[in-house]
């Protein structure tokens, strides 16, 4: 049995029925370099502690689940070398083990909806992999088995967007654009692909989650938010640049785990850094929307 451990913080919390986000720690431990990924982290708690919720941190820390981190806490995934990637099947390998480990959309979402916590603010969700349509992302599944509203920048723009929305549709899993009609492309403010409703605020986000898990669905809703105007990459650029990564990773036979982090970290190189600025914009951006969100949702 995997241990479920709270911090303080986030014990009061929820004691206190407060609005809490959640975060995941796969983005410290596998998706930025040192330091930028610790200043990443600390930043996007004080954006959602500044907007009058309670962030969540999810890790794992020698085996045990740990709900709310402090700065050691995240020092120390930022730091280990022998750090593993948690997403849903790996919390009792690590737990067997006692590892450090960074949880993915889909471990985290696990370990949130195990604490009762249903806001989650990430980047960009997994998906189906392009040129490999048996190469699925756990976080689909775990997103239509867990009631959670999961405030994204859409996939990431590595994956096959268009099979990544239809499996979305299949898993009855709604596409909730805030602000937009079209279905954000991580990176890039728009792929061009609709989505399937549309809220112009906080209040009709919350509004619209209650009201699909008042039918009994337990599945989570994906409220997809654009990058930040001054942070987000131009459509080409974003395009030519993940080409790339996906043809130096069929030729270095990268496969599995290690797929997103190296196409991540390639389309980062091939960029000059532009994408490392839109993901740190859309992160940030997206732990706010998230704040807002919950404090709507807590008063409901």
């Amino acid at each position: 049995m995997v241990d479920l451990h709270y911090s303080e913080e986030v014990w009061t919390a929820i004691e206190e029925k407060q609005p809490l986000v959640g975060l995941e720690t796969a983005v410290i431990t596998h998706g930025l370099p040192y330091p930028t990924n610790i200043e990443l982290a600390q930043a996007m708690e004080e954006v959602i502690r500044k907007e009058g919720a309670v962030p969540a941190t999810v890790g794992v820390l020698g085996g045990k689940a740990q709900i709310g981190m402090n700065k050691e806490d995240l020092l120390l995934l930022a730091q280990d070398r022998e750090v593993i990637k948690v997403s849903r099947r790996d919390f009792s390998r690590a737990a067997a083990k006692k590892l450090n480990g960074g949880t993915t959309v889909a471990g985290t979402l696990t370990a949130l909806n195990k604490a009762g916590i249903n806001v989650f603010a990430t980047g960009g969700i997994g998906g189906v992999h392009r040129n490999a349509p048996y190469d699925v992302s756990a976080d689909l599944p775990t997103l239509a088995q867990t009631p959670a509203l999961v405030v994204c920048a859409g996939a990431k723009s590595i994956l096959d967007l268009p099979a990544t929305l239809e499996m979305l549709e299949t898993l009855s899993v709604p596409v909730v654009g805030f602000q937009t009609s079209l279905f954000p492309a991580f990176y890039a403010r728009s792929s061009g692909l609709p989505v399937n409703s549309q809220v112009e605020d906080f209040e009709g986000a919350a509004v619209l989650a209650k009201a699909h898990w008042g039918m009994g669905i337990n599945s989570a809703v994906l409220l997809v938010v654009p990058p930040p105007l001054n942070d987000a990459l131009p459509d080409r650029q974003m395009q030519e640049a993940v080409d790339q990564a996906l043809k130096d990773a069929l030729e270095h036979k990268i496969t599995g785990q290690e797929v997103t982090p190296f196409l991540l970290k390639r389309v980062s190189e091939i960029t000059g850094k532009a994408s490392l600025k839109a993901n740190l914009g859309l992160l940030l951006n997206n732990a706010q929307v998230a704040a807002r969100v919950a404090v709507k949702l807590a008063k409901l």
